[in-house]
C-alpha cells in the first residue's frame, strides 16, 4: 500500500508543483499586504488620525462623486484599524468593470483614483494567488490545485504516520538523499496541518464564488453595465449605518455594500464582540431597502447555526490574522514550506528514478550476458 501511496503522493506533487509554488508563494506575501502597501503607498493607504472625527458617510459619499462623478461607489470598507484610508470600489458608468479609489475620511480628500483592482503590485499578487489572472475560470482552476495540496498533505500524513518516532532527526552526516528525505518529512509534518487548513479554506471560497457566479448568469445574461446611481438619492448611508447599532448590539460596520446592479440592496457588513478569536470582521450583517431605506434583514453571528459559525471562521484562518503578528508570521512561513517541499521532494524522486534506472540496466546487461552466454 505505502509503494502505491508514495507513487500517487509523488506524481500528485509533480503536476501540482508549479502552481501550488505560485499559491503559497503569493500567499505568503499577502499575508503582510497592508504592511507592504504602506511601504510602497504610504501616502496613499495611511492616514492621521489622532484628534480627528471621521466625517459622515453622507460628506464622503458627495466627495466621491464630486471628484469622480462619471464612477457609482459600489462597495465601501471601513477598516478597523483607524490609521488606514477607507477604500471605495466603484464601477464607471457605461462598463461592468469594478475599480477602487482610496479616501481620506477625516477630510474626504482622494488619496487615489479609481483604478484597476491589479494596478498596485499586491493587487496583482492577490489576483494572481486567487485565480492566476484567468478570470472566473481561474477560481475554479485554482480551487483543483488547493484541493490537490490537501491531498498532499492527507497523503504524506498517512506515508509517515509514524513521524514521532524520529520527528526531529536530521541525519547531517549522511548521503544527500538521506539527509533531504529527513527534511522533508520534518517540514511536511510541521506544515500540513497549517498547509491543509489554508488548502481547504482556500478551495472552499473559490468554488463558492464560481458556482455563484455560474448560478447568477446561468441564463446567459451579462454583468450589468452601470449608467446611474441604483438606491434613492434621498437615503443617508451615516443614516442608516447609525441605525445598525439598534439591529444588531455592539455592531461594527465593517463593509457597505451598495447596489452594483439592479435589484441588489443596501447591506452593512460587520464585527460583534464574540468569546471567538475565529470570528471574522465580516460575520454579521443588516440589510436595508435600496430605495425605501427600510430594514429587511438582520443576521447576528451569535445566533447562527455550528456549521455557520465554523464557515466564518474559515476568513481568519485562511488570512493567519486571528492571533496578531504571532499567527501571521506563522502563516508566511508555514505558507513558504512548498518551497522547500519542492526542492527535497524533486529532488528524492530522481534519485530514486535514477536508481531504478540503473538498476534496470544492470538486470538488462545480466539478462544479455546470460543469453550471450546459453549461445556459445
Amino acid at each position: 500500500m505505502n509503494k502505491t501511496l508514495f507513487k500517487v503522493h509523488s506524481w500528485m506533487a509533480l503536476a501540482a508543483f508549479i502552481p501550488l509554488l505560485v499559491i503559497c508563494i503569493t500567499g505568503s506575501i499577502l499575508v503582510f499586504k497592508h504592511e507592504i502597501d504602506s511601504v510602497l503607498l504610504a501616502d496613499k493607504v495611511r492616514v492621521e488620525s489622532a484628534g480627528r472625527e471621521r466625517l459622515s458617510l453622507d460628506a464622503l459619499e458627495d466627495a466621491m462623486r464630486r471628484n469622480f462623478s462619471d464612477y457609482e461607489p459600489v462597495g465601501w470598507v471601513l477598516f478597523q484599524d483607524s490609521n488606514r484610508a477607507d477604500l471605495v470600489y466603484t464601477i464607471q458608468h457605461g462598463t461592468d468593470e469594478w475599480t477602487y479609489a482610496l479616501l481620506d475620511q477625516y477630510t474626504g480628500e482622494p488619496l487615489r483614483p479609481p483604478m484597476a483592482l491589479t494596478h498596485h503590485l499586491t493587487d496583482w499578487l492577490l489576483e494572481l494567488h486567487f485565480t492566476f489572472l484567468l478570470g472566473d475560470w481561474g477560481m475554479l482552476v485554482t480551487s483543483l490545485f488547493s484541493i490537490l495540496l490537501c491531498l498532499l498533505g492527507i497523503s504524506g500524513f498517512i506515508l509517515y504516520r509514524k513521524f514521532w518516532k524520529n520527528f526531529f532527526t536530521l541525519r547531517w552526516n549522511a548521503r544527500m538523499i538521506v539527509y533531504f528525505s529527513d527534511l522533508h518529512k520534518m517540514t511536511g509534518i510541521i506544515g500540513a496541518p497549517i498547509l491543509l487548513i489554508l488548502g481547504f479554506t482556500g478551495a472552499w471560497w473559490n468554488i463558492a464564488h464560481f458556482a455563484h457566479e455560474v448560478a447568477e448568469h446561468a441564463d446567459g445574461h451579462e454583468h450589468h453595465h452601470m449608467v446611474d446611481r441604483l438606491y434613492s438619492e434621498e437615503l443617508s448611508l451615516q443614516g442608516l449605518l447609525d441605525n445598525t447599532g439598534e439591529r444588531i448590539q455592539n455592531f461594527e460596520a465593517t463593509y457597505i455594500s451598495l447596489p452594483w446592479e439592479p435589484g441588489a440592496n443596501i447591506t452593512f457588513w460587520g464585527d460583534v464582540p464574540t468569546a471567538n478569536p475565529l470570528t471574522s470582521q465580516y460575520a454579521s450583517n443588516i440589510t436595508y431597502n435600496a430605495q425605501s431605506g427600510e430594514h429587511m434583514l438582520s443576521y447576528d453571528i451569535r445566533d447562527a447555526t455550528i456549521g455557520a459559525t465554523i464557515v466564518d471562521t474559515y476568513r481568519r484562518l485562511h488570512f493567519g490574522d486571528f492571533a496578531g503578528l504571532v499567527s501571521k508570521v506563522v502563516w508566511c512561513v508555514v505558507g513558504l514550506s512548498p518551497l522547500l517541499l519542492s526542492i527535497t521532494g524533486i529532488y528524492i524522486w530522481y534519485q530514486r528514478r535514477d536508481k531504478r534506472r540503473k538498476a534496470r540496466k544492470k538486470r538488462q546487461e545480466r539478462s544479455a550476458g546470460v543469453l550471450t552466454g546459453s549461445t556459445v
